[in-house]
């Protein structure tokens, strides 16, 4: 499939692994990434894009950065922002809140 898992265990006990040159935080990452690359093929996507970063800001002022995993892009033009969880932390949800708060019309999905 073209990841390789890392015997490396990450902070939740997740293994990260490396796919295309790429690596990922978890086997899960890696493994959804190597699927869009197959939707792209077959056409259901025109791209996708991983780790694009997001400001949240409130007014001028910037809060945080919100770091999403990965970004489908359709043939459309539409974009859905997806998120891959294995363990979700008080600071994730916290982040997830605001960035569905502040930006509701985005296309948005968490893989669990």
């Amino acid at each position: 499939m073209g990841f390789v898992s890392r015997p490396r265990l990450g902070k939740y006990n997740s293994k990260s692994a490396v796919y295309k040159g790429h690596l990922y935080h978890s086997l899960k990452e890696a493994r959804y990434a190597c699927e869009l690359d197959i939707r792209v093929r077959a056409g259901e996507l025109k791209d996708w894009r991983r780790q694009v970063h997001i400001p949240l800001k409130i007014g001028p002022v910037k809060i945080c950065t919100y770091i999403v995993d990965f970004v489908e892009v359709f043939p459309d033009g539409h974009e859905r922002y997806v998120e891959i969880k294995g363990y979700e932390t008080p600071e994730w949800r916290l982040k997830w809140k605001l960035f569905d708060a502040l930006h509701p019309k985005i296309d948005k999905q968490v893989v669990r």
